[in-house]
């Protein structure tokens, strides 16, 4: 479970794009990662023991069952598919780089081999793949940090060298091509710089609780643990393993712009277009450039096999995602009736429609946040995650929030997400040799704090209309909302307790309350019970 969280998290659009800003920008990014440490443990201990203890599968279903009426699940349900097309374009601009493909046929053949093995094997094929994925990701990666370090002179070399990396070719009279002065600092001027610290502490933590503590992709690995104690554990391998992408993909990414500045930090727009296709910048093909020129032949191939699988294993996570997500919480609502069957092509023709669409929409990744991958994920993610964040924050910890609270919270901070986010791609950051004219709200507020903004608004409108309105029912509270209670174990979970040495007050009374509420273990007698 642990391995199958790291490996669905770290796809190739962490080793394109956390090395490409580490190259553009320095190591303030790694913040997204050491953050999701903590959340991850949050997932664990706080939110996980709710989803057991009542028994969903998806977590639109848990709303649903929390919120009661389908428009609040139903609203989200379409949400929860919408980075597809950043992994897809990830591992195409590596394969692009390798064998000099068209980006589209490289993303064609990509899917076709990860939708097979998906569609033939369910999830159990996808998490045993993600287990075996992650020890191949480590290795490579972590070989191709030793070949970087040794190249460049070490951890001197890298701190001086990073500070000098200026290209040859520039746009005069202008900052392009100059690294950042405060490349080496994770916390950063809270008013001038592309990652205020206020931003980074609280408009990060919001976006990212929503993606390890609510997104289908990461809780169906934990919930499809053996039991409570196997899923904690998950999650305490995965905090771990998060150190390593600072190591084993950043550093390298900055590495890669000493080695080869002239081409990772190009600063000239006709230039750039020339060397990775992408006028707005290059830096990210840091890290497979890395790999083209600095590996002899036999690693070369190993670390083309990491990328790959860092691929598929975040794309066969949000193809099985996905389509669970559309065929038991979207399609089940209208066609109640539906047999297994047809639930089953019906998943794979949304898949097909889900690739279709994200294909069409690499155009704008590209052009996104100046050709930093990684830096235009998480921005789009503060746009939209937040209100999602609040809506399951406050239904699993605060038993008066209701259905028409939920709903309208959702919608509002949906609705002035997706404004911020269309004047984003409306009014594109300009380069570095342009004035910045954008509006005030784009120019002056940065999407951190725009995060912070959105889960206020949010958080205010599921409290004043919940409270406004009538309060939940006792079903829809039960198990469903506050902290995990013993009440709630059924028998596979005592049998969990037991088989996990837990201590025997704990199982004998998980059996007293068994014992006292089932009247076919009433029957049977104490002794059997024991037994």
């Amino acid at each position: 479970v642990g391995a199958s969280l790291f490996a669905s998290n770290i796809g190739s659009g962490h080793f394109i794009g956390l090395a490409g800003s580490g190259a553009a920008a320095g190591i303030g990014a790694i913040a997204y990662e050491w953050n999701g440490m903590l959340m991850v443990l949050l997932l664990g201990w706080l939110f996980l023991p709710i989803y057991i203890s009542s028994g969903v599968t998806t977590m639109p279903e848990y709303l649903q069952r929390r919120f009661g009426g389908k428009r609040t699940h139903l609203s989200l349900a379409v949400f929860f598919s919408a980075f597809l097309q950043v992994d897809m374009y990830a591992g195409a601009l590596f394969i692009q780089l390798a064998l000099q493909w068209n980006i589209y046929l490289a993303i064609v053949l990509l899917l076709v081999i990860t939708a097979l093995y998906t569609v033939a094997g369910g999830l159990a094929a996808v998490i045993y793949t993600d287990a075996a994925q992650t020890a191949i990701m480590l290795a490579g990666a972590l070989t191709l940090m030793g070949f970087s370090f040794v190249e460049v002179g070490g951890w001197g070399a890298l701190m001086e060298g990073y500070s000098q990396a200026v290209p040859l070719v520039r746009v005069p009279n202008s900052t392009c091509g100059i690294p950042r002065e405060d490349a080496f600092h994770i916390f950063r001027d809270p008013v001038n710089s592309d990652l205020p610290w206020p931003g980074v502490i609280i408009g990060m933590s919001i976006p990212s609780m929503w993606y390890w503590c609510s997104d289908q992709v990461i809780v169906q690995r934990s919930l499809a643990a053996k039991n409570l104690s196997h899923a904690k554990g998950g999650s305490l391998l995965a905090s771990y393993l998060k150190i390593l992408p600072f190591f084993a993909v950043m550093l390298p990414g900055m590495i890669s712009r000493i080695l080869y500045t002239d081409e990772v930090a190009c600063a000239d727009p006709d230039l750039c277009n020339q060397i990775c296709g992408n006028s707005v910048g290059c830096s990210d093909i840091a890290y497979a450039k890395l790999v083209m020129e600095l590996l002899p032949s036999g690693l070369r191939g190993l670390m083309m096999a990491v990328m790959i699988a860092a691929l598929m294993s975040s794309l066969t996570s949000i193809f099985n995602s996905s389509s669970t997500i559309f065929t038991l919480d979207l399609w089940k609502s209208f066609r109640s009736e539906a047999s297994e069957w047809e639930l089953m092509i019906v998943g794979r023709v949304f898949v097909l429609v889900l690739v279709v669409v994200s294909v069409l929409w690499i155009p704008v990744v590209q052009a996104s946040q100046g050709g930093q991958l990684f830096i235009y994920i998480q921005s789009i993610s503060t746009y939209l995650q937040p209100p999602i964040s609040i809506i399951f924050l406050m239904g699993c910890f605060w038993k008066r929030a209701n259905e028409k609270g939920a709903f309208w919270g959702l919608v509002i901070g949906l609705a002035v997400g997706c404004l911020r986010m269309l004047l984003d791609f409306i009014y594109p950051t300009p380069p570095c040799y342009e004035e910045d004219t954008r509006p005030g709200v784009l120019k002056y507020v940065h999407y951190l704090y725009f995060s912070i903004l959105l889960s206020v608004i949010t958080l205010s409108v599921v409290v004043v209309v919940s409270l406004a309105t009538e309060e939940p029912t006792p079903e829809q509270v039960k198990h469903l909302s506050g902290s995990f209670n013993t009440k709630s174990l059924a028998l596979p979970q005592i049998n969990s307790l037991r088989r996990n040495h837990a201590a025997p007050l704990d199982v004998i009374k998980a059996f007293q309350i068994c014992m006292k509420n089932s009247p076919i273990l009433k029957k049977k007698g104490k002794q059997h019970i024991y037994l």
